[in-house]
C-alpha cells in the first residue's frame, strides 16, 4: 500500500472511475471465482487493464502512488462486485508498499519488469540457512492470499548466526521456485486462494534477503519504523470488507419494491413499515461506515509524512477500524433478516457478500479482542502493548 498524500485529485477519480469500470465483470465472474478458489482469469485481466496491480509497485518501475483514502475509494468499488478480488489487490499492493524499499535496485529491476507485478506473503517464520552467496529456505506459509496467480513472495524467516544469535526478516522469491498446498477450504473470501505456501531448500542469493531492524526494545521491529503503516494496512484491507457490506446493500435495495414478503398481504417490503425501518437501519449503518472510514484513512494520510503518532494513538485508531467492521456486520445480518432465507441460496451474492465479509473480518490484522485489549492496556498503563503497530 502506497503512503503518500501527494496523489491529485485527477488520479483518484481516474483511479475510482477504473476500478467502478472493472466492477461488472468482477461481478459475472464473481461465482467462478468463488468456486475456483482464485480470481477468475477475466477479472484478472480486468483488474490489470484497470491498472489496479500497479498500485504499490514503486513508482520508478512505473506504478502508481496513491494515498490511503484513494485507495480505500478503489478496494471499496471492487469489494462492491467480488471482496475476494478486492482483497487480492488490497495484500499485494501492501506487501509490495511496505516491503520494496528494502531491497536495492538491482533487485528491484529483476521483480519488476512491468508494474502489474504481483506478490504474496507468508509471516510465520520459516528456517534460513546460510549457504555461499545466499541461504537455503525451507518452511510453510499458510494464508498467502493470491498464491496461485503472484509473481513473488516476501516469506518471513529466520537465521542463526555464528554467534547464535537469531535474525529474523524475509526471503523475496519468485512463485516459480516455490510449491503450494491448496489449504484454503474456508466458509468465506474463498477467491483470494489464500494457500500454504511451501520451500523445501530453496536457494535465497543474499540480496533478495532482508532483515528487520531492531526495535527500541532490543527485538525486530516488524514495522520497519513505521508503525503508522501497518494501520493503514488494516484499513486497506477493510475497504474490501466495506465494498461487501456495499453489495450486500444493493442486492436488498435493488429487491426493496419487487420482493413479497412472506406470508403477509403486503406486495413489497417497502410497503411494510418495519421492514423500511430495518433497511433505513441497515442503510446508514452501511453508508456512516463507510464515510468514517474515508475519514479514518484521511486521517492517518495527514500524519503518515511524519509517521509520529504515539501507542495510544495508533492504537485508538484500531479501535475505530473494530467499530467501523461491527456496524458492517450489524447491517449486513440485518439484510439477510430482512430478505429472508432465500437470500442462502448460493446463487445469491447476498450470501457470499455476508460470508466474505464474516471471515475477513476475523482477519489476524483486525483482531476485535487483541484491539481491544490492547487499548485497554495503553489507556490504563497497565502494561506493554500486545500488538504491532
Amino acid at each position: 500500500m502506497t503512503q503518500t498524500a501527494g496523489s491529485t485529485q485527477g488520479t483518484t477519480e481516474q483511479l475510482v472511475a477504473k476500478a467502478r469500470a472493472a466492477a461488472p465483470v468482477l461481478a459475472a465472474n464473481a461465482d467462478v471465482t468463488e468456486e475456483q478458489g482464485r480470481v477468475a482469469p477475466e477479472s484478472l485481466e480486468a483488474l490489470r487493464e484497470a491498472g489496479l496491480f500497479a498500485l504499490g509497485t514503486p513508482v520508478e518501475f512505473g506504478g502508481t502512488d496513491v494515498d490511503l483514502v484513494t485507495l480505500v475509494r478503489v478496494l471499496s468499488e471492487l469489494g462492491r462486485a467480488c471482496p475476494s478480488s478486492a482483497w487480492l489487490v488490497s495484500i499485494s499492493t501492501g506487501t509490495k508498499a511496505h516491503f520494496s524499499g528494502g531491497f536495492p535496485e538491482k533487485v528491484l529491476a529483476e521483480v519488476y519488469p512491468h508494474p502489474d507485478v504481483r506478490w504474496c506473503g507468508g509471516s510465520t517464520p520459516g528456517q534460513a540457512v546460510a549457504v555461499p552467496g545466499g541461504v537455503e529456505v525451507t518452511g510453510r506459509w499458510a494464508y498467502a492470499s493470491g498464491a496461485e496467480d503472484a509473481h513473488w513472495a516476501f516469506l518471513s524467516v529466520v537465521s542463526v548466526g555464528d554467534d547464535g544469535v537469531p535474525h529474523v526478516g524475509g526471503a523475496l522469491v519468485p512463485m516459480s521456485e516455490l510449491t503450494i498446498d491448496r489449504t484454503w477450504r474456508v466458509a468465506g473470501l474463498q477467491g483470494t486462494g489464500s494457500h500454504t505456501v511451501v520451500a523445501d531448500g530453496v536457494f535465497v542469493p543474499g540480496e533478495r534477503l532482508f532483515e528487520f531492524p531492531l526495535g527500541p526494545d532490543g527485538g525486530p521491529d516488524f514495522t520497519q519504523g513505521r508503525p503508522l503503516e501497518i494501520v493503514s494496512q488494516t484499513v486497506s484491507v477493510t475497504a474490501a470488507l466495506a465494498g461487501a457490506a456495499l453489495g450486500a446493500l444493493d442486492v436488498v435495495k435493488a429487491a426493496i419494491h419487487t420482493r413479497k414478503p412472506p406470508m403477509t398481504q403486503y406486495n413489497s417490503l417497502a410497503e411494510s413499515a418495519s421492514a423500511r425501518h430495518v433497511f433505513a437501519e441497515a442503510e446508514h449503518m452501511v453508508t456512516s461506515g463507510y464515510d468514517r472510514l474515508i475519514s479514518l484513512a484521511a486521517r492517518i494520510t495527514e500524519q503518515l509524512p511524519g509517521n509520529d503518532a504515539t501507542a495510544v494513538q495508533r492504537s485508538s485508531l484500531r479501535m475505530e477500524v473494530v467499530s467501523i467492521l461491527q456496524q458492517f456486520l450489524r447491517a449486513a445480518d440485518l439484510l439477510l433478516d430482512l430478505h429472508g432465507s432465500s437470500a442462502f441460496v448460493l446463487d445469491n451474492p447476498l450470501q457470499r457478500f455476508w460470508r466474505d465479509l464474516n471471515v475477513g473480518a476475523r482477519h489476524a490484522q483486525l483482531s476485535t479482542y487483541l484491539t481491544t485489549e490492547n487499548y485497554g492496556l495503553l489507556v490504563t498503563g497497565a502494561g506493554k502493548p500486545v500488538q504491532v503497530g
